[in-house]
């Protein structure tokens, strides 16, 4: 290699390291958490070709509406009520409350290519990415109500070296099982360092059951998660999730820690964007150095 390339490809590999670690973290959003298939399945080939067609129409649907909406609910295909042997299908996707509308909307972006991938076939499905999720159900799946909240999904960490951690995660479960109704459905805050966040689906959000389904989840998520330091629950109409965070001011409320995170991100933005353009000037000067040295020669 020119030895007047060797500067060139060092500075470039410098941008993009600095570069990366962003890039990465503006995808957390669309990692998949869970997925749930129905077992009954679309047997025939021609029904087969309809149902995707119908899924298709009703992403066309909802993709659009998540720049604008955290929640959105449709149906495609044929009448679910008056036609018992077509290919409807009816469907929603929600976003975290906390997401902007950007981000919900690269997320349910990005729904429409692992449903047909994990799901092309099901009757019935739940794809659960960390920043939304999308699930639809066709006119042939009967769904059976039920006064207990299914479980979906369950992740806990690792044990708590201290044992009192239990009973401060207790008290910040008593916040946000007491703020998730105030705040429409969502919550998100913390206590001694440990963070809480609760959503409901979005029609749940001003009926008792919004709060049901949450004290559920605690429950559930004391029992299967003891004292450990993080964890997750997904029932079918809402989540909870917890963690420690030993960087976090006691009191601080996550949003006001978020806020912090915020301004540090656009002090970096501001910081890569000068190293981009020094970037650039040393390879424009290092550029009109070589083209001097070969008019020399």
């Amino acid at each position: 290699m020119d030895s007047t390339m060797k500067p060139f490809s060092l500075i470039l590999l410098l941008l993009f390291n600095l570069f990366l670690p962003f890039v990465k973290n503006s995808s957390d959003f669309n990692t998949l958490v869970f997925k749930n298939c129905s077992t009954q399945t679309i047997t025939h080939s021609t029904d087969d070709d309809a149902h995707s067609q119908t899924l298709s129409s009703l992403f066309q649907q909802l993709v659009p509406h998540s720049s604008h909406y955290k929640f959105f609910r449709a149906t495609a295909g044929r009448d679910l009520e008056n036609n018992n042997n077509g290919a409807g299908v009816s469907g929603l996707f929600q976003c975290r409350r906390d997401l902007s509308n950007d981000d919900c909307y690269n997320c349910v972006n990005s729904l429409p290519e692992i449903s047909n991938t994990s799901c092309n076939k099901a009757a019935a499905a739940r794809i659960q990415l960390h920043g939304c999720y999308f699930r639809y159900q066709t006119n042939e799946l009967s769904i059976h109500q039920t006064s207990k909240f299914e479980v979906l999904h369950k992740v806990c960490g690792e044990k708590a070296e201290d044992v009192g951690f239990e009973d401060l995660r207790d008290e910040a479960f008593a916040k946000m099982e007491n703020g998730i109704i105030g705040g429409g459905g969502f919550y998100s805050g913390s206590h001694e360092h440990v963070h809480v966040m609760a959503q409901c689906e979005e029609d749940l959000v001003g009926h008792r059951q919004c709060g049901a389904c949450v004290s559920d989840a605690v429950q559930i998520i004391r029992q299967e998660c003891g004292n450990t330091i993080s964890g997750q629950i997904y029932l079918d109409r809402c989540f909870i999730s917890y963690g420690f965070i030993p960087n976090e001011e006691p009191g601080n409320s996550y949003r006001e820690h978020e806020g912090r995170n915020s301004s540090t991100g656009k002090l970096v933005a501001i910081v890569l964007g000068g190293a981009v353009a020094l970037g650039l000037g040393l390879i424009f000067l290092m550029f009109l150095k070589s083209c001097r040295k070969k008019d020399d020669i």
